[in-house]
């Protein structure tokens, strides 16, 4: 086993991953990584340290960035300044300033509108002979509500889905793409003069230590949540793609639509679409027997710690009747994803439009898995659906 190709996309990609993480969680669960392309790190591979890690914010900072990146990009340019790169106390403004938009509140209030833009889509999709899942229903999907969530007005929908979408697929910051940060500048010098219920709104008049946001904090903060949404759409690709691959677990819940709940839920553990999270010691520690020193990064591998087999029972079966799945798909402690509602609701409502709407459904040609170290699902999903 070589577990210092986990830095290698490809080995994401083609499932090795999950041999290698398997090895380790039996061997080597808190294994060293000696510097290359990427720094040096500590990978941790077992459900118990990783949530321990998590549960510990002030032994573990995400300050200085969540994702690994190679020596050569340098540090993460939103470090110490947005929600995902902010340790408590001031993780916690910035939370304060954005949880009541996210809410189980305005998720119920936004319900109507995810299940008719559901509808759409799919009605969109069934009129093609063949489309790609991953992109036209679960991306459009995701983006759309992420879109409506940051405060975008809807005639301008098409426009900014397709510049998040060029910033993201070159790699590139947001802040980097001219007419996207034009657009977000001047839709907060709007929400300046008249607030509304939205996030940019939050962050424009909102206050961290009596000093509001500055410009940069906003910008970076809303690329923060724009990027987050990518993690949204590949949940529900990658669900489909199980769902697809496990033919009799969608009849059980066609049959049996009370286990919508633990369904949402299985989904969200077996794609586990956030690959890694990323800490720094604060200061010198042991996890699972290894002392970390000050200042050593340490990586979650958070798919590894869902199929961990110490916590769930045969962990790479898809079994949407799965019990006490306290998986960590979407974070846990202070950085619990704040969009966790959003995205149990939406996909929630996915499924239940499906269920009710979609006669039947096929994949006409192969999956392609995305090649990366930080997000897991699939990059192509072709398929053909028909609807009642």
């Amino acid at each position: 086993m070589a577990p210092e190709r986990l830095v290698d996309p490809q080995v994401h990609a083609d499932g090795t991953a999950d041999e290698i993480w398997r090895w380790l969680r039996a061997h080597q669960p808190v294994h060293y990584h000696l510097a290359g392309e990427y720094p040096a790190f500590w990978s941790v591979t077992r459900y118990d340290d990783a949530k321990r890690i998590y549960a510990s914010p002030a032994l573990f900072s995400s300050a200085c960035g969540v994702l690994l990146r190679p020596v050569a990009v340098g540090e993460d340019p939103g470090a110490g300044l947005t929600l995902a790169l902010t340790d408590p106390p001031r993780h916690r403004a910035l939370r304060r300033m954005l949880a009541p938009g996210f809410s189980q509140g305005c998720a119920r209030t936004l319900a109507v509108q995810m299940r008719h833009d559901v509808r759409t889509v799919l009605s969109e999709a069934a009129e093609a002979a063949e489309f790609d899942f991953a992109h036209a229903v679960a991306g459009r999907l995701s983006s759309l509500l992420i879109a409506r969530l940051i405060g975008v007005p809807e005639h301008d929908f098409n426009q900014v889905v397709r510049w998040v979408e060029e910033a993201f697929a070159v790699a590139r910051p947001m802040t980097s793409h001219t007419f996207l940060t034009g657009y977000v500048i001047d839709l907060m010098n709007e929400r300046l003069v008249e607030p509304r219920r939205d996030a940019i709104s939050s962050l424009a008049d909102g206050e961290v230590d009596g000093e509001l946001l500055t410009e940069t904090e906003i910008l970076l903060n809303c690329e923060n949540l724009l990027g987050a949404s990518e993690n949204a759409g590949l949940s529900m690709a990658a669900g489909m793609a199980a769902l697809l691959a496990y033919p009799d677990q969608w009849q059980d819940l066609a049959e049996h639509d009370e286990i919508m709940p633990q369904a949402v839920e299985e989904i969200l553990r077996f794609g586990s679409s956030a690959t890694h999270s990323m800490r720094t010691a604060t200061t010198d520690t042991v996890v699972g027997h290894r002392k970390i020193a000050a200042g050593e990064r340490v990586v979650v591998w958070v798919r590894s710690a869902n199929y961990d087999e110490s916590q769930f029972t045969a962990p790479r079966r898809f079994d949407l009747r799965r019990q006490a799945n306290r998986h960590l798909a979407l974070g846990f402690g202070e950085h619990v994803c704040i969009g966790q509602v959003m995205a149990r609701h939406q996909l929630r409502i996915l499924l239940s439009e499906m269920l009710s709407s979609v006669q039947s459904f096929e994949q006409v040609g192969e999956v392609r898995p995305l090649r990366s170290i930080a997000v897991n699902g699939p990059a192509r999903l072709p398929m053909r659906i028909n609807l009642r």
